[in-house]
């Protein structure tokens, strides 16, 4: 489990991790070169001209690799509409995935919501009428 303290509406929250994202987190954590760097950060920059480390800034990378693989029209944020249909396509409640999410009202959960096509006529072919 993570405890978010920090998070874009200002509420704190716990949230379950998967394993693979649990041991991705243990061994950055358990990092030798995290030993000679005192942050409560996990990830970070370089010290700034005042020798404080702060959050490590995503945005240059992301925009390289988009770069790179020849994505223009992609944004990291696209990734939570695709994650927050995924959780609902492999069967979790809309109160499971709010609480993954951090969406504090259905209304905003469903606008997140973009379920395949494919996978809804799927199910209505399985119905026995």
């Amino acid at each position: 489990m993570v405890r978010l303290q920090e998070t874009k509406n200002h509420t704190a929250r716990t949230i379950q991790l998967g394993r693979a994202a649990a041991m991705l987190f243990q061994e950055t954590l358990e990092n030798p070169e995290r030993l000679v760097i005192d942050s409560e950060l996990v990830f970070f920059g370089n010290p700034g001209r005042d020798g404080v480390r702060r959050p490590y800034h995503f945005a240059p990378l992301w925009r390289r690799l988009k770069q790179q693989v020849g994505i223009e029209d992609f944004r990291f944020y696209d990734l939570q509409y695709k994650a927050v249909s995924w959780f609902v396509e492999l069967g979790l409640s809309d109160q499971e995935v709010s609480a993954i999410s951090g969406h504090k009202s259905m209304q905003m959960l469903q606008r997140y919501i973009h379920l395949r096509t494919e996978n809804l006529f799927s199910k209505l072919d399985k119905l026995q009428y």
